[in-house]
């Protein structure tokens, strides 16, 4: 049975792990200084699969809990997360009765 990880992976991750504790490893969007272990290790395996080295698919993330489908929330709190608030109760099923 072959490994979930690819050398070029590794390879990645521990460059990006040694940055950090360097000091040197930066975010890529805001440019701040990344001092998480864990934040450094997902740079490592973002830059990997970018490279096309072995490395697993992100997982996909859950409904978040703000979007949550009308039927499943409790009473009193349905929304209907494709409307505006304002055209709600004319265009959201869940607010037709």
């Amino acid at each position: 049975m072959a490994g979930k990880y690819g050398k070029k992976a590794a390879k990645k991750v521990k460059r990006t792990l040694h940055e950090r504790k360097e000091g040197t490893l930066r975010s890529g969007r805001s440019g701040r200084k990344v001092t998480s272990r864990k934040q450094a290790m997902a740079i490592g395996l973002s830059e990997a699969r970018r490279s096309g080295a072995k490395v697993p698919r992100k997982k996909s993330s859950r409904q978040s809990a703000g979007k949550s489908h009308p039927e499943d929330a409790p009473e009193g709190m349905m929304r209907c997360p494709a409307v505006s608030a304002r055209e709600a109760p004319a265009r959201c099923p869940a607010r037709a009765g």
